[in-house]
C-alpha cells in the first residue's frame, strides 16, 4: 500500500531530513510512527500525500510512483488518504457537520450522497448530537472527533495522523486510539505518527522508529498487546 525505496530528503535550507529511507507497508497494516522532534516523521507523511517530493528514492502508494504523477492526478490520489493532523485545523466559523461535509464539497460529492456520509461518521463518532454546533463550542477531544470524522468520510484507504493525541488528556487519548483500531479492524491502513510511547507500548502495534531521518528500527510488538483499559 505504501512503499518508500531510499528515499532521501533535503530541503532548500540545507536540512537533510530523510536518509535512505526503506519501508513498506502493506494493505490494512496500522503502524506507529516514532522519534524525537525533527526526526523526520512529519516529513515521511507529507511524502504519501505528495505534498513534497523526494530529493531522490521512489514513493510508491497502491502501485502507483507517486512523484512521477501529473499534477491534475494528485487530487485523485489524495481522496484516498485521510490526514488527521494535532492542531486540528477546522474551520473555527463553521459548525461540527460543515467542517466534516466540507471534505465532500470540495470533490464534487452530490449533495444527497454528501448529506447521508457525512450524518452517517458522525453518528459513528459519537457526535451527531454536536453536528449543529460551532467548533468551538467543542472541548479538545470533541475537535479531534471531528477531524478524524473528517479525515474519514470519503472512506479512504490510507489513514495518516500526525500526533493526533498531543493535546489531549490519557483518557481522551485511549478513546482515539480505539476509534483507530476499529477504523483499521474495517481494513484502513494506519500510520500514525506520535511521541507516546506509553500509548504505543499499550497498543502494541508495528513500530517505525526514525532518528536523524533514518529507519533505525522497525519491530512488531504485537505480543506485548495489553487490554486496552486495564484496572491493576
Amino acid at each position: 500500500m505504501i512503499q518508500m525505496f531510499n528515499v532521501e530528503k533535503k530541503y532548500d535550507n540545507g536540512v537533510q531530513a530523510l536518509r535512505g529511507i526503506d519501508i513498506q507497508i502493506p494493505k490494512g497494516e496500522f503502524a506507529f510512527l516514532v522519534g524525537p522532534s525533527g526526526a523526520g516523521k512529519t516529513t515521511l507523511l507529507r511524502m504519501v500525500t505528495r505534498e513534497i517530493e523526494p530529493t531522490a528514492g521512489h514513493v510508491v502508494v497502491d502501485g502507483r510512483n507517486i512523484e512521477r504523477l501529473p499534477l491534475s492526478k494528485i487530487p485523485y490520489l489524495r481522496r484516498g488518504i485521510g490526514v488527521v493532523f494535532q492542531d486540528y485545523r477546522l474551520i473555527r466559523s463553521r459548525s461540527v457537520y460543515d467542517n466534516v461535509a466540507f471534505a465532500l464539497r470540495v470533490i464534487g460529492t452530490p449533495r444527497d450522497e454528501a448529506h447521508e456520509k457525512t450524518a452517517r461518521i458522525l453518528d459513528l463518532l459519537g457526535l451527531k448530537h454536536k453536528s449543529n454546533l460551532c467548533v468551538d463550542e467543542l472541548s479538545g477531544g470533541e475537535k479531534q472527533r471531528v477531524c478524524i470524522a473528517r479525515a474519514l468520510v470519503n472512506d479512504p484507504a490510507i489513514l495518516l495522523t500526525d500526533e493526533p493525541t498531543g493535546n489531549l488528556d490519557p483518557e481522551l487519548a485511549l478513546d482515539v486510539m480505539q476509534i483507530f483500531v476499529e477504523v483499521n479492524n474495517r481494513g484502513t491502513t494506519l500510520l500514525v505518527a506520535t511521541h507516546n510511547m506509553p500509548l504505543v507500548e499499550r497498543f502494541g502495534r508495528r513500530v517505525i522508529r526514525i532518528v536523524g531521518g533514518r529507519v533505525v528500527s522497525d519491530d512488531d510488538i504485537r505480543p506485548q498487546l495489553r487490554p486496552l483499559y486495564d484496572t491493576a
